[in-house]
């Protein structure tokens, strides 16, 4: 199909554009364009979560089947919550952090409070992911260690992400990061077939030949991380640590409610979105980035303050689990830029504006619309 609108695209000569022009869902359909014709992957920020989901919707219509479109969902639970984000979401993130690092091209959608969280290493997702295929050995025992690591939950029938359950020769798992589980007929110690089933129904249905588990959380709850995670929670809060029910969950292998916000009593070292993308990456925004992001933080420190003085619930300092706003921005300033029409009158991430770059306002020459 022809290009409709044929839009600029940052280059080493104007690394930042100012589109004008484009009402209602044009802009979806000019990022759509610019994306499909670009070798690069296009970070996609929106102020708020609900924007960012309209913004989807239009340009999974205008996307053409071969463009990458991911989304990194937020967590959609407030600041230090006691409540986990919902399988779901977590089954998306991952996925999505799972396809990243050979994402070098396409458009990922994220809300301006998603990149301030703190997330797991870089090499977790992989390290902590195995596949299994048709015509495998299987060895019950050593999958429901490997999924147990992984994180997945032993239920009597699969009905969410990150649960598994085993009936006779019957292997059921609901894979992360899936919308479907998974039924692995078992032919004495090997796995005979794969197919997707309807969990209400129990239908079976298409066949595959192998699939790749992802981790079932962003938090590993393994021998060796929940030792880390004892330690340095001992370490960093004064008292008895046992009088912590998030603490005695966690010392006892269970997931514990609001545990995403102890991310980095878990690991040596944590990672941002920033750390997953490609070196080439050309940011989108509405020009109002800095003022959510500040709006967001407004928010981290208010719930911190408010919830800090719970002595049988320590928290962590809201540096310790987000980035600043100052740095966010930071990580961002040196990349192209383009800003989309709400944002016109707004300078840049750099703090200096862009080139504006007016694209058409009528439909281009010789494209026939049918009256209606």
């Amino acid at each position: 199909m022809p290009a409709l609108l044929n839009p600029p695209r940052p280059d080493a000569a104007t690394p930042r554009l100012r589109w004008r022009n484009l009402a209602g869902s044009a802009r979806a359909l000019a990022l759509a364009e610019a994306a499909s014709r670009d070798d690069r992957l296009y970070l996609v920020v929106m102020p708020d979560a609900r924007t960012l989901d309209d913004l989807e919707r239009e340009l999974r219509f205008f996307a053409p089947p071969d463009l990458p479109l991911l989304h990194f969902p937020d967590w959609e639970v407030l600041p230090y919550d006691r409540f986990s984000p919902h399988p779901d979401i977590v089954s998306g993130r991952l996925s999505t952090l799972a396809r990243l690092p050979q994402a070098r091209r396409g458009l990922l959608l994220v809300a301006a409070e998603t990149l301030l969280q703190r997330l797991p290493p870089t090499d977790y997702v992989k390290g902590r992911s195995f596949s299994l295929r048709t015509g495998q050995k299987f060895s019950l025992e050593a999958v429901r260690a490997q999924l147990t690591q992984a994180g997945y939950y032993g239920v009597a029938q699969v009905s969410q992400p990150g649960e598994y359950a085993l009936r006779g020769s019957l292997f059921d798992v609901f894979p992360m990061g899936t919308s479907q589980p998974l039924r692995i007929d078992l032919f004495d110690d090997e796995i005979e077939s794969i197919r997707h089933f309807d969990p209400e129904s129990q239908r079976s249905l298409d066949k595959i030949k192998h699939f790749e588990l992802l981790p079932a959380r962003e938090v590993p709850l393994d021998d060796d991380a929940v030792k880390a995670f004892r330690r340095r929670f001992r370490v960093r809060f004064e008292g008895d640590p046992t009088r912590s029910a998030l603490y005695r969950n966690i010392s006892e292998g269970r997931a514990a409610p609001g545990m995403e916000f102890y991310l980095p009593l878990f690991f040596e070292h944590t990672a941002t979105l920033f750390d997953y993308l490609p070196g080439s990456v050309v940011v989108v925004s509405d020009g109002g980035l800095a003022t959510a992001l500040d709006g967001v933080w407004t928010g981290i420190t208010s719930r911190h303050e408010s919830h800090r003085h719970d002595i049988e619930s320590p928290l962590l300092d809201p540096g310790e689990v987000f980035l600043a706003p100052t740095d966010v921005l930071a990580r961002l300033v040196d990349r192209p830029e383009i800003l989309l029409p709400a944002a016109a009158a707004s300078v840049g991430l750099s703090g200096e504006g862009g080139r504006d770059m007016p694209l058409p306002a009528a439909p281009p020459p010789g494209l026939k619309l049918d009256a209606r």
